[in-house]
């Protein structure tokens, strides 16, 4: 039986006045009003106060405020816990929060207008009234959560990139480590990974409906399939996924890296291009949206089409380019900007500082203890591209220990292949290189 996504309830608890002419039993609110909407909109109810002890807000009621799928807050009485719940809850999560006051029973600290709260009515004995409307409207809102794109925290409104503090390309490793999701079915999905796409299969096919499934279980599930290069599968996969999660930037990002592999360059270029429009340039972004353009340009030349070739080799290079220059932290966009300007023209006046600046970028982040797979396979195409031998074997070994998934080495192993074929036929390197390719694709 599939799981029911968790609603966390805000509220107070007991009877309090609110400043109206008879206190509220706030039980009762919960009881015959706000537990039944939640049941009917097919969730589970955890209310705050059942998870509280002496009134402390500790660890767990944490876990709920940013884990639990939905959030509902009764800003009735400005309870100061409540409040500051609300607080943590909406800088955690953009959206599937709904917001309750009773009405005419005195004045909120701030105008809810715009958070868009709703009223609900409270009679003579300080219990709910007017319940089948009530529930009514509440289960409508609950069920709108479940698919609206908009955000409902004023936090995630008003900054623009809150709270994207890292690096984009490391944003679905961070976020998979990161999410605490259930030890089990992130051993499971491990061993999964091991075993081949059938068992990674299987364990999505147990969880049933994946738009009730908690975000780190579907990012886990989603990078599963990247790791075996189950592109079909991510494709598959998406248009399952809640509507919210599938409007985030990462799995739209991953969505279309995705498609691209899968043979769909247009829809994948779609989706960047529409990302690029509503946030502005990303390395990730870019990085991926470069992708989509030197396939295009593989394509073209081994199909002899040189003119076309021509234009997506130049289309590349200037995304890769863009790609960087959005975050010149992230080296990525910017190493394959400079192979793709090598194998165009090896005298390329760029070259000297573009290759100084990759280089810098590279060796910062490692000095930093956050490398990971691509910056030593940078350092790698960086000593390939000065045709110094000793320090490419040195640099493939360490490329090679930190391979996380089987495709980084597959794709590096494409990039070199760009550089070989830019060498004249009577090249002592060639054969070298060749020894490296060989052994990425042997990973």
């Amino acid at each position: 039986m599939a799981r029911k996504p968790l609603c966390f309830v805000l509220m107070p608890f007991g009877t309090k006045s609110a400043g109206g002419e008879k206190p509220i039993n706030f039980d009762a609110v919960y009881d015959e009003f706000i537990k039944p909407a939640i049941e009917e909109a097919g969730l589970d109810p955890i209310r705050a106060d059942e998870e509280q002890a002496g009134g402390i807000i500790h660890k767990p009621m944490f876990e709920r405020l940013v884990l639990c799928e939905y959030a509902i807050a009764d800003l009735t009485t400005a309870n100061a816990n409540v409040f500051y719940e609300l607080g943590v809850r909406h800088a955690a999560k953009p959206r599937t929060t709904v917001l309750l006051f009773a009405k005419d029973q005195g004045r909120l600290p701030f105008d809810v207008a715009p958070l868009r709260a709703m009223p609900y009515s409270i009679g003579v004995r300080g219990g709910p009234i007017d319940k089948p409307k009530s529930i009514e409207a509440l289960v409508a809102r609950l069920k709108a959560a479940r698919t609206a794109v908009d955000k409902d925290s004023p936090l995630f409104q008003l900054i623009d990139e809150y709270p994207e503090t890292t690096l984009a390309h490391e944003k679905t490793d961070i976020f998979r480590e990161q999410v605490a999701y259930g030890e089990e079915l992130k051993t499971k999905l491990r061993a999964a990974r091991k075993e081949g796409r059938d068992a990674v299969y299987a364990i999505e096919e147990s969880l049933g409906s994946l738009e009730d499934e908690e975000a780190g279980v579907i990012v886990d599930l989603f990078i599963s399939y990247r790791s075996l290069e189950a592109w079909a599968d991510m494709v598959r996969m998406f248009s399952k996924v809640d509507a919210t999660l599938r409007n985030t930037i990462l799995l739209r990002e991953q969505y279309a890296l995705a498609l691209n592999r899968n043979g769909d360059g247009e829809e994948a270029e779609k989706i960047l291009e529409q990302l690029i429009h509503e946030r502005g340039p990303s390395s990730e972004t870019y990085g991926i949206l470069g992708r989509v353009y030197k396939d295009r340009w593989l394509k073209a030349k081994e199909q002899g089409q040189t003119g076309k070739a021509k234009g997506h080799l130049r289309q590349a290079i200037e995304t890769y380019l863009k790609g960087f220059e959005a975050d010149w932290r992230d080296a990525y966009p910017g190493i394959n900007a400079l192979t793709l300007i090598h194998a165009q023209d090896h005298a390329d006046p760029r070259i000297p500082e573009l290759r100084s600046v990759v280089e810098y970028a590279v060796r910062r982040k490692i000095a930093s203890g956050i490398s990971d797979y691509w910056d030593y396979a940078s350092l790698l195409e960086l000593s390939v591209l000065a045709s110094d031998q000793v320090s490419s074997e040195t640099h493939l070994g360490d490329a090679l220990s930190h391979i996380r998934e089987g495709w980084e080495s597959k794709t590096t192993a494409k990039n070199l292949s760009v550089l070989l074929e830019a060498l004249p036929a009577d090249s002592t390197d060639r054969r070298w290189i060749e020894n490296i390719i060989n052994e990425l694709l042997g990973t």
